[in-house]
């Protein structure tokens, strides 16, 4: 009988696997996991860790959460999969009816598509056709400068432009990138906005936290006004709740701090709770019925093998059940309420810049001297050096974070701090 170890298992991925924003030349160890449960993974040595980035900022409720997998396992021996060109299930009709009772008044319909860039690929063809259907043509996107939307062409577009995107920049459409506002900059932005505004089909934004980009925060009430202007002009707006949904922000979407609303809505992330891929892009009534026509090539062309898929169906409705018990929403307010300690704390440090939090999210620059940046070297000693302390933290360069799971107990969390905060004290920079 073969013994599976864990330099073996390391040996074997290396030789297969091409892991997601790595340099595999450069690339410590992977680490194999083999059981996840709460708040903690754990590797084939038996060594747990304690996810404070939520697995990539998906699981919501703790790792193979007991109640999720039962539900997945009871439509898994129901129905597994059906096309949905043609056909509909239950569990995509519960999913979608639940979830409308819970976002702004103005959203309608239910798209699903597989992850968070398919999501916004979705809501940009919405808006992009959605003038070319009245016989309009708006081909220029309104988008914030560091946005980050996914990986997929369209996502890539109206994403910030780095290094990232850099290799396929002759390849991207068209998008005016404006700042995000802020009291000092509406007007200015106001003024941008109106020397194009009959060309804008869209304007797509990532409300109050631009995560990827460094999980830079900006005040909801300049959002509203800048909503209201593009509103004003005619211009659909596509909130990217992928990262904000599902009570990351310490309300169950950023939408509930705005009084305006969007046309169009994307999620993906939290919305299985961290169990399965799907995505979804929610619209306007206004939005549909551009599409609603005896004219076939009024549709909207865009589907995907496993769109809406039952056991992710399942999954999503679970997730919400779970996230709607008083005793989440507890959680959740017990979370923010340390974090808006901790930052004050953090404030203090010599080590520590731009000490921010909003609900379940709170982030902080390591001074350098240089600003931030995720090519930043800091970032993967610091990330060695919370793997050595037991925590899964993945800092974008010399931004530290924490998004982490709703099931985290306080004495977990106090044990984060305190060792962010050893860190910080210990930490010298090579």
């Amino acid at each position: 009988m073969n013994t599976i170890t864990q330099t073996g298992l390391q040996q074997r991925d290396r030789a297969v696997n091409w892991h997601p924003y790595t340099q595999m030349k450069t690339a410590d160890d992977i680490i194999p996991v083999v059981k996840g449960e709460g708040a903690y993974l754990y590797d084939l040595e038996g060594k747990k860790y304690l996810d404070v980035v939520s697995s990539w900022w998906v699981t919501l409720h703790g790792h193979a959460h007991p109640y999720i997998a039962q539900k997945v396992f009871e439509q898994l021996t129901t129905l597994e999969q059906v096309i949905f060109a043609g056909f509909t299930h239950e569990p995509a009709i519960q999913l979608s009816e639940n979830l409308l009772k819970l976002l702004p008044d103005n959203q309608g319909k239910v798209f699903y598509s597989d992850n968070g860039s398919t999501a916004v690929e979705v809501a940009l063809k919405m808006c992009i056709q959605y003038t070319y259907n009245q016989g309009k043509k708006k081909n220029k996107i309104l988008a914030f400068k560091n946005a980050y939307h996914g990986d997929t062409f369209g996502a890539m577009s109206v994403s910030g432009k780095s290094y990232w995107t850099r290799p396929f920049e002759n390849m991207l459409f068209e998008v005016v990138f404006i700042d995000t506002p802020h009291a000092g900059n509406l007007e200015d932005l106001k003024r941008q906005i109106e020397n194009i505004a009959d060309e804008v089909a869209c304007f797509i934004y990532e409300p109050l936290v631009q995560g990827a980009a460094g999980m830079l925060m900006y005040q909801a009430r300049d959002l509203d006004e800048l909503m209201k202007y593009c509103r004003a002009q005619g211009i659909l707006m596509i909130q990217d709740e992928v990262f904000t949904g599902f009570g990351r922000t310490g309300k169950l979407f950023a939408a509930r701090y705005l009084s305006e609303q969007p046309d169009i809505m994307c999620f993906s992330k939290g919305l299985t709770g961290g169990t399965m891929p799907m995505g979804i892009t929610t619209c306007s009534e206004q939005v549909y019925e551009a599409f609603w026509s005896d004219d076939r090539h009024k549709t909207l062309f865009h589907g995907h093998s496993f769109t809406a898929n039952p056991l992710a169906c399942a999954a999503a409705l679970a997730s919400m059940e779970l996230l709607l018990k008083e005793e989440t929403q507890m959680n959740i307010k017990q979370i923010t309420r340390q974090h808006s300690v901790f930052v004050k704390t953090l404030e203090l440090h010599p080590k520590v810049e731009n000490a921010r939090h909003i609900g379940t999210i709170l982030a902080f620059d390591f001074k350098t001297g240089y600003g931030t940046s995720y090519f930043n070297e800091v970032g993967k000693k610091l990330y060695n050096e919370f793997l050595q302390r037991g925590m899964i933290m993945r800092p974008l360069g010399n931004v530290i974070y924490l998004v982490p799971p709703y099931c985290i107990t306080s004495e977990e969390l106090d044990y984060v701090y305190r060792n962010i905060t050893e860190v910080l004290d210990q930490f010298k920079e090579q």
